[in-house]
Order: structure tokens, then C-alpha cells, then sequence
């Protein structure tokens, strides 16, 4: 699918607040609501929009921590692992990479109990190099710019 400066907009103005109502991202960009709803469902029937999410304050739920992992795999057989960290609610993010280690996972928790037991889970994989997080300075949702 070839994106235009139109599907730009639409994409940065969703970006900002999916739930914003068609006639009104229309009025912003000069035009209907029913032609921006069309367009909305032509990206999504395309995978150029996956999904639509909600931004919760962690914190306020009780989930103190965050911290990033380097994963270091003892074999090259990454299936079981795979599937272990798809099922742990506390690993947010799971990225395959090349450079330092095999994995980056980022890990939401409530307790260093509960960090505990997720290392001691992950040493049936492989080892890990920890960094827990300070403070997070910037939180960017998606990527929309036109080109």
C-alpha cells in the first residue's frame, strides 16, 4: 500500500488520540468523517494499522519496576524460550537481536520478589546482564511522519 501526505495525518492525529471521532480528525485535515473512516479501514485492512491501545500509569498499579535484560542463550534451539517469555505477563517487550547478546526483553514488575523469580526461571535459558530503570524520561507510542 502507497501512503500519501492524507494517510500521514490521518496516522499522526490517531496517534495522538485514537479515540478521536472521524468528523472531527476530518475537520482537521478538510475532510468528511466519512471519507476519513474509509481510509481509517483501508489501512487497517492493509496491516498499516495493527491495533489500537491504551496508555496506563504503571506506577498506579503497583508495577515499581522496569527493568531491560541482555539475554545470553546457552543454545541455539530459541523455541522453548520463545514460548517462555510470550507466556510471562511481566515481559512487555521481547526483541531478537544482533550485537550484544541474543534477546533485549523489557520486564514490568511488582516487587523484587517477583524479579527474582523471573531470573531464576530465565538461568534454565541462558544468562542475562540486568539494568533496572531510574526513571523514564520519554514514552513514544508510534513513529508517523510523512515523507
Amino acid at each position: 500500500m502507497e501512503l500519501n501526505n492524507i494517510d500521514f495525518q490521518i496516522l499522526r492525529l490517531l496517534s495522538e488520540n485514537s479515540r478521536i471521532q472521524w468528523k472531527d480528525l476530518g475537520e482537521r485535515i478538510h475532510m468528511t468523517g466519512q471519507a476519513v473512516g474509509n481510509r481509517i479501514k483501508k489501512l487497517e485492512d492493509n496491516g498499516v494499522i495493527k491495533a489500537y491501545s491504551l496508555i496506563i500509569d504503571e506506577m498506579k498499579l503497583g508495577f515499581s519496576y522496569t527493568a531491560f535484560m541482555i539475554i545470553y542463550m546457552k543454545t541455539t534451539n530459541h523455541e522453548k524460550f520463545n514460548d517462555f517469555i510470550n507466556e510471562r505477563q511481566e515481559v512487555v517487550e521481547a526483541h531478537r537481536v544482533s550485537g550484544e547478546g541474543c534477546y533485549h526483553l523489557k520486564i514490568k514488575l511488582a516487587s523484587q520478589e517477583q524479579l527474582n523469580l523471573l531470573l531464576n526461571a530465565i538461568l534454565d535459558y541462558g544468562n542475562y546482564t540486568l539494568y533496572l530503570s531510574i526513571k523514564e524520561i520519554k514514552q513514544r507510542i508510534s513513529i508517523v511522519d510523512s515523507k
